[in-house]
């Protein structure tokens, strides 16, 4: 008998898998996705996930084998942590707090993850902040029998660049995939709105789905704001649109709210924008789409551009999307330094699977498999869930990502243009200055809210606090904020990622 011990995703292609293995696809979702799960596993076993569209980690105990099954998605959408305590027992399941709560487990910082984190402002690797409690990395699964853990991994990005497609080759693969994927996003009874931002990717989901309501956020200062962009695109489309302003004061009083509900230290300043943006949109919705998935695939990012001056030297330096501090400014502020310690590390493996590939390639590989994880869908997951909000993710999916492992890098960016062939399949439901119009990020006001006295009173207090003096030299780091309000602007990624770490440390072990 198999039976489900925990799970949480949104299985996509439920209606052929309930024909496949004979599901009834009448019952409620929930039970329908599990009984898919049961039957899936007793089919297709360690293989199960090649044939599952969607995002998705669980578990499943095995009763006539005693052995416990625990599966995470090829990308690592939802999240699922394992723990051995000291008398063999395992605790496992998708939230950190659901095993920090239960007898066998010794609540210990892992402080290695600190240096980590001080460069790359959130935790990556299979290493949490608590030790010994690990993450099941994205496209493994792990058993457990007999008390011994094994992990094996199913999925591996594999590119392989076809060069006998042009690019509207390219944008009507991309179109024509997209527009089979979103009627398994959701159900004809459902009710869907969508995330909008200035950019393509949100622009894109919302004119292929059939949400009529879109939500952004915004801000009185105008240079940051682009919920004015996104409403006009909105109307252009034909949906209405909902603006959630957000106030400084606002930002920096749901701080601790953020950190306790990610369960581990998140330095992206957007985080805290988006949990608002999903407490908002969760009062009159409980389903929303949003457009993660495509800068990595299809090089979005505008340091892609420079991929190719960078050549061999990569897999010297590149760990992913932030490096915001480098070994030897760690050295001068943490009380706690080891050399051995190193972001880089995390991604030897990766530069080997991609040997012989353009930089471009290696650039995106690092960053789906360490940055998506660690950063976005960690974010995504924990603060809708916070909300009670389900998020949704339709380029998100393998068949998209099929796309662009085959498509050569010059039709993802070239000198004046990220994301190309992307871009021209959005231009097929979307005017031009939309579609190619220049990526602004999800740009937060933070920089200059944090330089007020009126809104940085938290930060001074826990730069100057005993927390602190655990782990920096507080004079250092408070030469690094001094300098940040004294006008270097640039020095505000690490007072951020500084102080959120000492947030959620404050949440974790101090307060509770």
């Amino acid at each position: 008998m198999i039976t489900v011990k925990t799970y949480r995703g949104h299985i996509r292609n439920w209606k052929e898998l309930c024909e496949e293995l004979a599901v009834d696809a009448a019952l409620p979702r929930e039970e329908k996705e599990q009984e898919i799960l049961v039957k899936a596993y007793q089919k297709w076993g360690g293989e199960m996930a090649d044939h599952i569209y969607g995002m998705f980690a669980f578990a499943l105990w095995d009763e006539e084998e005693k052995k416990l099954f625990c599966l995470r998605d090829q990308f690592g959408t939802k999240p699922f942590y394992y723990y051995q305590t000291e008398d063999g027992e395992l605790l496992y399941g998708t939230m950190i707090r659901d095993i920090i709560g239960q007898p066998g487990f010794r609540k210990e910082l892992n402080e290695e993850m600190l240096q980590i984190y001080m460069s790359l402002t959130y935790g990556a690797g299979e290493d949490t902040f608590f030790k010994g409690l690990k993450k099941l990395l994205p496209g493994r699964y792990l058993i457990w029998k007999d008390g011994k853990v094994e992990i094996h991994r199913y999925w591996t990005p594999k590119f392989q660049p076809d060069e006998s497609k042009s690019l509207e080759d390219w944008a009507d693969e991309i179109h024509s995939t997209l527009k089979s994927i979103m009627p398994e996003v959701k159900t004809e009874d459902e009710t869907v709105e969508s995330f909008l931002s200035s950019g393509v990717d949100s622009s894109y989901v919302l004119a292929m789905s059939d949400a009529k309501m879109s939500d952004s956020c915004g801000y009185d200062e105008e240079r940051f704001d682009e919920s004015r962009l996104a409403k006009k695109t909105a109307e252009l489309l034909g949906r209405e649109h909902s603006v959630c302003k957000i106030t400084p004061q606002q930002y920096f009083d749901i701080v601790p709210y953020v950190m306790y509900n990610m369960e581990q230290p998140l330095g992206d300043a957007s985080a805290i924008v988006f949990t608002i943006a999903c407490n908002a949109t969760a009062e009159h919705t409980k389903i929303c789409y949003s457009g993660e998935g495509a800068d990595e695939f299809f090089g979005g990012y505008n340091m892609y551009r420079n991929a190719e001056r960078y050549g061999e030297n990569l897999k010297t330096f590149y760990v992913g999307n932030t490096n915001i501090m480098k070994e030897d400014e760690k050295k001068k502020i943490l009380k706690h330094y080891n050399p051995e310690v190193l972001p880089i590390n995390l991604t030897h493996e990766i530069y080997k699977e991609t040997e012989g590939l353009d930089p471009l390639t290696k650039m995106s590989d690092v960053d789906i498999q360490i940055w998506l994880e660690g950063d976005i869908y960690l974010n995504v997951d924990k603060m809708s869930t916070a909300a009670g909000l389900e998020i949704r993710m339709p380029l998100t999916d393998r068949r998209i990502f099929d796309i662009a492992s085959r498509m050569p890098s010059r039709f993802k960016v070239n000198e004046e243009q990220n994301k190309v062939a992307f871009r021209t399949a959005a231009a097929k439901v979307l005017p031009e200055e939309i579609a190619f119009r220049k990526k602004l990020g999800f740009i937060v006001p933070i920089r200059i809210w944090m330089a007020d006295a009126r809104y940085n009173q938290d930060v001074q207090r826990l730069f100057h606090s005993e927390i602190a003096e655990k782990f920096f030299d507080v004079d250092a780091i408070n030469e690094i904020f001094d300098d940040y309000v004294g006008g270097n602007s640039d020095n505000w990624r690490k007072v951020w990622t500084i102080y959120t770490f000492l947030v959620w440390y404050e949440e974790y072990f101090v307060k509770r």
